[in-house]
């Protein structure tokens, strides 16, 4: 392999890792630019590397024969460590909060450019960049498509008035939403009334398919802490 072509699959591979990264950045999301960019380029060193182990291997077993029992060179070995790796590197994205997880998109593009790494540095370009293409058009086009419409319709947003006494809430508002397979996306503190003990939460919530939202917030109006709900439009 000539030094043209490491060039080039190192740089196609900061092209492409670099584009999906700029989704994420864009997104504000843990992992961004330069991560995906680094994560494509080390994919695809490792790949060089293992093609080159195997190169070695070959001449070295042509030029002393009697090395032909002695020496392997397995070309999958290598690469399944890192897509393996990799796997770690994108569970550190995903994190609990609220009742939801979040970073799973996130740490699925790291794996996936991982993977894209990998095939631009064993030279199958055309493989990498409908790839690279693949993923770029469902981050953008077909990500967009699911928050305005799929996200919208089961979308709803709920104003939660609840007597400031009892104390575990809001842990126990998400445990009760958990239950019913309600994702929390949001929680945010709009009022609190000393006088009347009092304080007003707003919750943004995604109920998925075939959940009716009228039932649930009846559900939640039978809690006896809950002085009110209402829901946003």
């Amino acid at each position: 392999m000539t030094i043209q072509d490491m060039i080039i699959r190192i740089a196609m591979a900061i092209v492409i890792g670099g584009f999906v990264g700029y989704e994420r950045e864009m997104r504000n999301r843990p992992a961004g630019f330069v991560t995906h960019t680094l994560v494509c380029v080390g994919a695809c060193v490792v790949s060089l590397m293992q093609i080159h182990m195997v190169a070695d291997t070959v001449a070295q077993i042509e030029a002393n024969p009697i090395l032909a029992g002695a020496l392997k060179a397995d070309i999958g070995r290598v690469v399944a460590q890192v897509v393996t790796g990799v796997g770690f590197l994108g569970a550190g994205t995903i994190i609990f909060d609220k009742g939801s997880v979040k970073g799973l998109t996130t740490a699925t593009t790291i794996w996936v450019v991982a993977c894209i790494g990998l095939a631009i540095g064993m030279g199958y370009y055309q493989l990498s960049i409908i790839a690279g293409v693949g993923v770029s058009f469902i981050m953008i086009g077909l990500k967009s498509l699911e928050s305005k419409a799929l996200n919208r319709k089961y979308s709803i947003t709920i104003d939660i008035g609840y007597n400031i006494k009892s104390g575990n809430f809001i842990k126990d508002m998400i445990k009760f939403l958990k239950r019913n397979k309600i994702q929390v996306r949001d929680i945010e503190l709009l009022e609190r009334n000393e006088n009347e003990n009092i304080e007003t939460c707003r919750f943004k919530l995604y109920t998925g398919f075939g959940k009716a939202p009228d039932r649930l917030i009846q559900k939640i109006t039978q809690n006896e802490d809950v002085i009110s709900v209402t829901k946003k439009k």
